[in-house]
């Protein structure tokens, strides 16, 4: 009897981690991630080194408009890739969305250049990301990228937020990003049947 008890005390834990380990969707390291707030599909690195996820921006402002925190920026990505990518003007032109917070980002060593900081300071924005048929409403840094392979980068935090696993042995496993497009997130619904 005691042997059991011991045997299930030992194997409960397991049975709980495989059956978190299942409700994960598990991506390749590169994605492709439609953004709601901007009507637009990004391909996109998963980093779970990162913790934040950014996006590429550039000629950032912040402002206010009735009252409310404003941040406006252009989507910093060439012009042979928005032709690719179907990016009209309107979705990466003079963009502005609600300013969530600023954060510090640690900057890499090799990327600071004399008496320059080695923190810099991003504004935040929430957006909607949907990666295969999963959304999620996380905080996405702005930041140019320009000089990266992907204008998105989808971070650690926004992962959670997603239940993704990544295997960096694929890439570009999920679909195109299936989600209704009219909603806000994924968690709606589940929340909705949760009450």
């Amino acid at each position: 009897m005691r042997f059991g008890l011991a045997l299930f005390m030992l194997v409960w834990p397991l049975l709980g981690l495989a059956g978190e380990a299942n409700s994960k969707r598990i991506y390749g390291l590169q994605e492709k991630v439609h953004i709601h707030e901007l009507g637009i599909d990004l391909p996109a690195k998963l980093d779970t080194g990162a913790e934040s996820a950014s996006l590429s921006a550039r000629y950032i402002k912040v402002f206010e408009r009735d009252g409310v925190k404003m941040v406006e920026f252009d989507l910093a990505v060439s012009h042979a890739d928005r032709e690719k990518w179907g990016i009209t003007q309107d979705q990466w032109d003079d963009v502005q969305l609600p300013l969530s917070k600023h954060v510090r980002i640690k900057r890499r060593a090799e990327s600071l250049a004399g008496e320059e900081t080695d923190y810099s300071r991003r504004p935040v924005v929430a957006l909607t990301l949907c990666m295969g048929g999963h959304r999620a409403t996380v905080d996405v840094n702005l930041t140019d990228r320009s000089d990266f392979q992907y204008p998105l980068l989808v971070g650690a935090e926004a992962l959670r937020a997603l239940d993704a696993v990544v295997d960096p042995s694929q890439s570009m496993t999920a679909a195109s990003p299936s989600c209704d497009r009219g909603n806000a997130d994924n968690n709606t619904k589940e929340a909705a049947e949760a009450q």
